[in-house]
């Protein structure tokens, strides 16, 4: 059984140097535990998903620039998320403004490569069947 996932859950992307933090705007008008319910949607960067410390992303137009000036040595330059698409597959038993609830399964995909996954979820008592 899955978890929600509210504001404040702990995210990591496989090209990230750092975790970061889910924000969840009040916007849904659900909570989950005290802070709001997120959904598939709120996957917008710089306002939903904040960076991950530095990226080494290949496919980074920044990473492949440092890369190169480098003479071909792996520059991570400074994460900034680039997803476009919502979290997949979310839950599909359960609804947060007519968007399938996020769980802790869930991933969002980076253009520039990277998979962001749930860490911890920030909730431990709600459960999606």
């Amino acid at each position: 059984m899955a978890s929600q996932v509210s504001m404040g859950a702990t995210l990591q992307c496989s090209f990230g140097a750092a975790p970061s933090s889910l924000v969840v705007l009040p916007k849904n008008k659900v909570l989950a535990e005290g802070p709001p319910a997120a959904n598939i949607m709120d996957h917008i960067p710089l306002v939903n998903i904040m960076p991950f410390g530095m990226c080494s992303a290949p496919s980074n137009p920044t990473v492949a620039a440092a890369t190169t000036a480098a003479l071909g040595v792996l520059t991570p330059m400074p994460c900034v998320p680039a997803t476009a698409s919502p979290w997949t597959p979310g839950a599909p038993t359960a609804t947060i403004a007519n968007m399938p609830a996020l769980d802790n399964t869930s991933k969002c995909l980076c253009n520039w490569g990277g998979a962001v996954s749930i860490v911890m979820p920030a909730t431990t008592k709600t459960m999606i069947p």
